[in-house]
């Protein structure tokens, strides 16, 4: 049976701790679905550090954009993080500084993706930011991005059969 699940929360508010809690008390062999894109060294020995963290129990899949290439069929996973991978559909290096990406295109290809993955018979546990909780950027780049990932974060809670909010690693039930 298929079923969503939403957490979301702010930097270091206990997500994905809670997430792979989580994943662990419905399998003892959940699947866990990195989206980061390794930009530098700290973030590779942060990367390390998560998958200590975890242990053997897990399968750690790295995919930065097309979540749908994998078939998890039954299984469960935790998608860590959509932050991240809405960030691989957004960031694109070949912009020139003075043109920004389309918001409206990147969240349609993200809200395809989310449909086409989330259409398989899994139990589907998904970790984001509410990045849009804090001050409003002066920079147009950021704020585009701030709106698509409140917009996709919106979108998943609407098709999430659950919603919960980390503050200050307190799992606070929304739906």
């Amino acid at each position: 049976m298929k079923r969503i699940i939403l957490i979301t929360g702010g930097q270091r508010s206990g997500k994905s701790q809670y997430a792979e809690k989580l994943a662990l008390q419905l399998s003892p062999h959940p699947i866990y679905m990195a989206t980061a894109h390794a930009w530098d060294e700290e973030f590779c020995q942060r990367i390390a550090r998560h998958r200590l963290r975890r242990g053997p129990c897990w399968t750690n899949i790295e995919e930065e954009k097309y979540l749908s290439r994998h078939y998890i069929y039954n299984k469960v996973a935790v998608i860590d993080c959509i932050t991240l991978w809405c960030t691989n559909f957004f960031y694109n290096p070949d912009l020139k500084e003075d043109e920004l990406p389309d918001v409206d295109s990147t969240l349609q290809a993200l809200q395809a993706e989310f449909d086409q993955f989330t259409a398989q018979e899994a139990t589907f546990i998904f970790v984001t930011n509410e990045i849009g909780s804090g001050g409003v950027s002066s920079h147009a780049l950021q704020r585009r991005f701030t709106d698509l990932e409140g917009w996709m974060n919106q979108y998943v809670a609407s098709k999430a059969d659950e919603v919960i909010l980390m503050v200050s690693g307190i799992p606070v039930k929304i739906k």
